[in-house]
């Protein structure tokens, strides 16, 4: 993805289809309350059902952090909903991929993608390292 730097204000939000969003931030810790807030108002449009929302955010507050703290340059988030499935691509411009670590009981940090892995229905990095992404499946609406 390649984007123009955000203001410092707040980070800019671009529709890109009513199914799908794109936002662009700076890598600052402050961005990743604003991305959870962003999350949850899409999830609210798409009557996305509250446990699933909240696992997104989960998820999403994460990897956004993932990248914030480990990542090079400015972090882009896209959101896509395709009716039966939900993706999040997080992207950075560090090309060392993501990668699950392993964790003590005592450690304070390092189980992002461990939460992310165990609320998506799957996960991965794409070939460059840059992206970091999971999908979710959406619930069949009963007619």
């Amino acid at each position: 993805m390649s984007h123009a730097a955000l203001p410092a204000a707040k980070p800019q939000t671009k529709p890109l289809t009513s199914r799908a969003f794109e936002v662009v931030l700076a890598p600052d810790r402050v961005r990743v309350a604003q991305i959870r807030h962003i999350t949850k108002a899409f999830m609210r449009l798409w009557d996305v059902p509250d446990p699933l929302a909240d696992d997104v955010q989960l998820a999403v507050s994460e990897l956004v952090t993932n990248a914030i703290e480990h990542g090079h340059g400015n972090v882009g988030l896209r959101m896509r909903n395709t009716g039966s499935q939900l993706s999040v691509e997080v992207t950075d411009e560090n090309t060392a991929p993501a990668r699950l670590r392993p964790v003590e009981d005592d450690d304070v940090c390092g189980r992002g993608l461990l939460l992310v892995a165990v609320l998506s229905k799957e996960w991965g990095v794409s070939d460059n390292g840059r992206t970091t992404w999971c999908s979710f499946l959406l619930p069949t609406r009963r007619r």
